[in-house]
């Protein structure tokens, strides 16, 4: 196809397209404005949108009277499926049963019309003839067949407010991004709907397909498809950004410090500014600030939740990472609270060009980093206006120090929110860029 003048693309249902296709057809032109959208971001995408290279909007609210979809992770049981089948039926609903062999696939649709006598049953897959595979939808769709054994064809695009029941057969072997398309087909209606995803019985699961089972299982309310998509970055990896193999780039600098550059270098071009000065912030304060292991089991999960709480840079950033918490962990204990305000307190100080922040006994001390833009002639005025409790010395770094008042002292608690009003007045001594 020949384009006159290319300037959009929109690509839907992203997660069923791949990489190659996706740039041979963004380079059909060099500038064009690409709108992709997807219940589930693939890795790569959703990485892409996390470092800043791609603007992200996220649609949380689902349609009136949905309700979540109640799922079940659990080794397969013929007796548990005649009986989901029928109690779907008894409600005058129809059911999904996904099998993703076409060779076995009409086998498996006779063993359950003999298990469940009463229901009509039929099986479609992408090999059909077109003409036979329409007929079986429009009865379908029509309600005249019950149990509808399928293929993952019917992963994307179906709207059947009557089907409310899947049986997901040998669901360790599917992803976690399809896993929760086929579990969207049902749920379309104000009825409860239940998702029963099933592997063999006595089947040692790898790791991997543990985790997706445990993700699809975990994050079953309405709009958690970008949690989902998260838990699917985690596992997975992001993939290589410059191009559809490994380079030997990020293999040598780290996927930690390529981040980081690639951070600064699209910083860099959005803004047509410098990149920030690089100088690390540290902020040591008199209270407990840790993940406890009753809150957080799993040594990795820790490891991995301390590592995106320190990359907190905003408020938004804070708040999404309590909201996270409590989706996944319930309520975070004072702890966990603290370590999240004092992520964004740092936040807040590397953006006041302060390289310390520090509380012993009733002393902070703000230490100011050397090329720091502080305006001279504000810091007495600054100083005088603190009432006494303020001072300053320009010592290898020019350093103010707060004097905590006596009288009753600052409880442990409210250190970080005297720390925070601190930070927020010291903003009066930096000097803006023009």
């Amino acid at each position: 196809v020949k384009f006159k003048d290319l300037g959009l693309l929109i690509v839907d249902e992203e997660q069923r397209f791949g990489v190659t296709h996706k740039e041979k057809i963004k380079m059909l032109r060099s500038n064009v404005d690409v709108l992709t959208l997807t219940a589930t971001p693939i890795p790569r995408t959703l990485h892409m949108s996390l470092i800043g290279i791609r603007d992200m909007s996220i649609l949380e609210e689902p349609p009136q009277d949905r309700l979540p979809i109640q799922t079940y992770v659990m080794e397969y049981n013929e007796e548990l499926v005649r009986e989901a089948i029928s109690r779907e039926l008894a409600r005058g609903g129809q059911v999904y049963y996904v099998y993703n062999r076409v060779n076995t696939i009409a086998e498996l649709s006779d063993r359950i019309a003999r298990l469940v006598p009463q229901a009509r049953v039929a099986f479609a897959h992408g090999q059909m003839r077109e003409q036979e595979l329409e007929r079986i939808m429009y009865d379908f769709i029509n309600g005249d067949i019950d149990v509808l054994v399928s293929t993952t064809i019917i992963e994307t695009g179906l709207d059947i407010p009557n089907a409310n029941t899947m049986i997901i057969h040998d669901a360790d072997t599917m992803g976690l991004s399809q896993l929760y398309q086929l579990r969207g087909r049902i749920g379309r209606s104000s009825r409860t709907s239940f998702a029963f995803l099933m592997y063999k019985r006595d089947k040692m699961l790898r790791e991997v397909a543990e985790k997706r089972l445990s993700a699809i299982r975990e994050f079953t309310e309405l709009g958690s498809g970008f949690k989902i998509a998260m838990r699917d970055l985690e596992i997975r990896g992001a993939g290589n950004l410059l191009g559809a193999e490994q380079h030997g780039h990020m293999e040598a600098v780290g996927y930690d410090l390529y981040c980081k550059l690639l951070g600064e270098a699209v910083k860099e071009v959005r803004g047509g500014a410098e990149a920030e000065e690089n100088f690390e912030t540290s902020l040591d304060a008199d209270v407990d600030a840790y993940i406890p292991p009753r809150y957080i089991r799993g040594e990795n999960q820790r490891l991995d939740i301390y590592k995106r709480i320190a990359e907190i840079t905003d408020e938004q950033g804070h708040d999404d990472m309590l909201d996270e918490l409590v989706d996944r962990f319930g309520e975070p204990p004072r702890p966990v609270q603290n370590l999240l305000r004092i992520a964004l307190l740092k936040a807040l100080a590397h953006r006041r060009y302060l390289t310390e922040v520090t509380q012993k006994g009733d002393e902070i001390r703000f230490v100011f980093y050397g090329k720091a833009p502080v305006n001279v002639q504000a810091i007495e005025p600054f100083v005088r206006g603190s009432r006494g409790r303020m001072s300053f010395r320009a010592d290898k770094a020019p350093t103010l120090f707060y004097s905590i008042p006596k009288k009753g002292g600052a409880q442990k608690e409210d250190v970080l929110l005297l720390i925070r009003e601190l930070l927020e007045s010291l903003e009066a001594l930096i000097v803006k860029p023009a």
